[in-house]
């Protein structure tokens, strides 16, 4: 080229690496001062858009790990205040056994009944006022609420509270009562029978929170027997049954007294008593005597010779007779044998007949339920719903309120310990969450810092050649743009 001064093409290139040195240098700048590698889209516009997802995926994974910790921090609150119900209602539990007990008088019984009261009124204070953010937790309106536990929509863990008021929680129950016109559960008949075998047929089926069970036949069963084979299938259904068989001696006219009895053995026992005056108590002492052989115990209660099966045999009695020729009546009850007679039968002196009593089962759940019978002398209604007693009916001021008390406990402190157990599973699987949350925002957040944070080591290095080539160009572009002076030698 040849010696010109309008143009210094050598300036020109020098000029041209001093600025892209200078902008290179410029980055180097900002990288190290942000210590981000992607400063805006120019820097990296596809890795900008992946740091911008991973942001965002960070972001939303350390929201939902604090809403699992609020989750296990409610479910902690809900726990703690159930602890403090079951804690109240074994208090309960201990008062009806205590209740049940014979030594006590009335007004002992209802002395406990008055600490009962208080119970049950704390029990349904703390299911009003518990509460987290304001949120009431065991009143009922809690219901079941989703925490959500991931950075996308609907990822979520569901969490469900019931009510643990003392109006809400309790026994489920009903009973088989069979109205047939041969002899049913509860029923009793004057007709000859075969020892150990009674007229009940049909099938009953159970279904309950765990499932239906297959059609129960009950045919020639004794209640007991019957329970016994509905037990057999009460993990298919949760439900539970319990059987027991009373009836009532009554009208017994004064005379030397004596019948063959029969419980839970089919060898019979003879019952023999005088009975003067309408005074039943040596007839009771007499059965009392056999209950051993029998398994049937007698009480006298209001003029009336209670005889009880627990286990819920059939209670046979045979060739009833009275010196006297008097006569006397047989009734039975319900489960719990109080209320009004199901049916009440005569027994007459010098009768070959035997009279058979059938039991009454009882079936019980902490949830609700329902059983179905194909025959009229099983239960009248095809289908029956079980009823709710509450622990706010509990009252102990009975030796029969506090014998029943016993199962409304029981089956409420099942739905609290249910309650209970659903809430450490649910802690234990959000701690779990909460694990695998910070996992992986540890791994997302390394893959951002890849892809967005400076790396001090290059960028030093870029820092020092940088530099160099700026104080490099400076000299050349210094050198470039004095060479056009050696044109001025041309014109000495």
């Amino acid at each position: 080229m040849g010696n010109v001064i309008q143009t210094n093409v050598s300036s020109i290139g020098a000029q041209r690496a001093l600025s892209k040195t200078n902008n290179d240098l410029a980055t180097t700048f900002q990288r190290l001062s942000t210590g981000l590698r992607i400063n805006s889209a120019k820097d990296d516009a596809a890795g900008l858009q992946i740091s911008n997802k991973l942001t965002s995926q960070i972001n939303g994974l350390t929201v939902a790990a604090r809403n699992a910790n609020d989750g296990i921090s409610l479910a902690q609150t809900a726990e703690g205040a159930l602890q403090e119900t079951t804690n109240l209602l074994q208090r309960i539990r201990d008062l009806s056994v205590q209740s049940a007990n014979g030594s006590n008088s009335t007004e002992a019984r209802q002395a406990l009944q008055a600490e009962v009261g208080q119970l049950q009124s704390e029990i349904n204070r703390i299911a009003e006022t518990t509460s987290f953010g304001g949120r009431n937790l065991l009143d009922g309106t809690f219901g079941s609420s989703s925490f959500q536990v991931g950075s996308q929509a609907f990822q979520t863990i569901n969490v469900t509270l019931s009510s643990s008021s003392g109006a809400n929680i309790g026994n489920n129950s009903t009973t088989l009562t069979g109205t047939g016109t041969s002899v049913g559960l509860g029923r009793a008949t004057a007709a000859a029978n075969t020892a150990g075998a009674n007229n009940v047929a049909g099938a009953v089926t159970v279904a309950g929170s765990a499932g239906t069970t297959t059609a129960i036949s009950l045919a020639g069963l004794s209640a007991k027997a019957g329970a016994d084979l509905i037990n057999l299938e009460s993990a298919s259904s949760n439900v539970t049954a319990d059987a027991r068989t009373t009836i009532g001696l009554a009208s017994v006219d004064n005379g030397n007294v004596a019948f063959s009895l029969s419980g839970k053995n089919t060898t019979a026992v003879t019952i023999t008593a005088g009975v003067a005056g309408g005074d039943l108590t040596s007839l009771a002492d007499a059965i009392n005597d056999n209950t051993s052989d029998t398994g049937i115990v007698a009480t006298v209660e209001s003029g009336e010779l209670k005889l009880t099966s627990e286990r819920g045999d059939d209670i046979i009695i045979e060739g009833y007779s009275n010196s006297a020729g008097g006569t006397a009546t047989v009734s039975t009850y319900g489960y719990d044998g109080t209320g009004t007679a199901t049916e009440t039968i005569t027994l007459t002196d010098g009768s070959t007949d035997s009279t058979r009593a059938s039991g009454v089962i009882k079936l019980d759940s902490s949830d609700s339920f329902t059983s179905t019978s194909d025959n009229v002398a099983i239960a009248v209604v095809a289908t029956t719903v079980s009823a709710l007693a509450t622990v706010d009916s509990v009252d102990i001021s009975t030796a029969i309120g506090a014998q029943n008390a016993l199962a409304v406990i029981d089956s409420a402190l099942s739905s609290i310990d249910s309650n209970r157990a659903d809430l450490g599973a649910v802690q234990n699987r959000l701690s779990s969450t909460i694990s695998n949350l910070n996992n992986i925002v540890e791994n997302v957040s390394a893959a951002r810092s890849r892809i967005r944070d400076t790396d001090f080591a290059v960028e030093t290095a870029e820092l020092a050649k940088n530099q160099v080539l700026q104080q490099a160009g400076l000299s050349i572009l210094a050198q470039a743009n004095a060479s056009s002076q050696s044109v001025l030698s041309l014109l000495q």
